[in-house]
């Protein structure tokens, strides 16, 4: 099933981490700190404003948003993108794994030979930070 976005759902429903990416999308777009109402207004308005609470909430503990009390309700402001959430995300995966060189061994050798090289490329560029 295709949503109004153009991205495909499973069963009719988002696919996981989808509402948080596009939550950070907004937030990254924003002209400043904002509202969670300004957030659920920019989604549309489709969503509940406590399913929008419930996305912050969530980005927040994962330490992808921050957010400064104004009064009796916060103002929020991205500290990651989604690729940082996805990179949040894998580090987090890892970190819970025993033998972390066989799980880097595994995805390294499960990328494409264009992924390779480019992983390649950034970790020479991590090393030599003058290239």
């Amino acid at each position: 099933m295709v949503d109004g976005t153009g991205n495909e759902r499973a069963g009719g429903r988002r696919r996981q981490g989808e509402l948080e990416t596009q939550v950070l999308s907004v937030l990254g777009s924003a002209p400043g700190p904002v509202t969670a109402g300004w957030v659920q207004e920019q989604l549309g308005g489709d969503l509940a404003y406590t399913t929008v609470m419930t996305i912050l909430t969530r980005l927040y503990a994962k330490r992808a948003v921050s957010r400064s009390r104004v009064g009796r309700s916060f103002e929020w402001t991205p500290v990651a993108d989604g690729a940082g959430l996805v990179a949040m995300r894998m580090r987090k995966l890892l970190d819970n794994q025993e033998d972390r060189g066989a799980v880097l061994s595994s995805f390294v050798s499960s990328l494409s030979t264009h992924d390779e090289q480019l992983l390649r490329s950034l970790l020479c560029e991590a090393d030599d930070p003058e290239r």
